[in-house]
Parts: structure tokens; C-alpha cells; sequence
């Protein structure tokens, strides 16, 4: 059983930068490609970012590509998602997420939130218009 904890949302303005983490604990991120989504007040939830587990394969929603970064750090079992121009369209609840399948990195797999077997409670990040 992998549990996952977010952290590092907050209250910022527009343009304001925030790093999230999620770290993994009784479990690993090692061999598994993981995750960010978000689900905005009273809209469901969107892809955000995708790292693959060798790290070599990255994917991004259109709406955040070149503001977000995603990241992992195996040996601290932690992913990260740098998060720079932030705008009230991000304003949302972030989870991170663990694929079901190790080694996988196809990107119908990634993109998918059903294909991703663990979750965090996740984090709120608000940026007030």
C-alpha cells in the first residue's frame, strides 16, 4: 500500500511562483511513472503533468506547458511540479498520482487518470483574480 502526500499549495497572486511536492510513503515511486492533476472548483478533474519512471518522458496539458515543470527524485521517493506564472485559471486542488503499471510510459497511459491505482489527499493552490 503506497500512500502519497502533497504539499506546498497556498494562497498567491497572479505571476507568483509555487513548487508542490509528494512524497511516497510505504512505497516506492521507483519504477513507476507519476502524475499531477488538478480538479478546479466545480469542474472535474484535468491532466496537469506526466513524468515517465525513467524520467525520460515528460508530458504537459496545453494549458500549463512552459509554466510547470514536473520532476522526481527517486532516492527521496518524492516527484515534484514547479508551478511559475500562476494565473486564477490555476486555482485548483492538485493531487499527485502513482501508474498502476510499472515501467509503462505511453502517453494513453500517462495522460489517464484511470490508469493511476494510488492518489494523495492532495493540495490547494488559490490565485485570486
Amino acid at each position: 500500500q503506497v500512500q502519497l502526500a502533497e504539499s506546498g499549495g497556498g494562497l498567491v497572486q497572479t505571476g507568483a511562483s509555487l513548487r508542490l511536492s509528494c512524497t511516497a510513503s510505504e512505497g516506492s515511486i521507483n519504477g513507476y511513472a507519476m502524475g499531477w492533476f488538478r480538479r478546479p472548483p466545480g469542474k472535474e478533474h484535468e491532466f496537469v503533468a506526466a513524468l515517465s519512471f525513467s524520467g525520460q518522458v515528460t508530458l504537459y496539458a496545453n494549458s500549463i506547458k512552459g509554466r510547470f515543470t514536473i520532476s522526481r527524485d527517486n532516492a527521496e521517493n518524492t516527484v515534484y511540479l514547479q508551478m511559475s506564472n500562476l494565473s486564477p485559471e490555476d486555482t485548483a486542488t492538485y493531487y499527485c498520482a502513482r501508474l498502476a503499471n510499472p515501467y509503462y510510459s505511453g502517453t494513453y497511459y500517462l495522460k489517464n487518470r484511470n490508469k493511476y491505482n494510488y492518489w494523495g489527499q492532495g493540495t490547494q493552490v488559490t490565485v485570486p483574480s
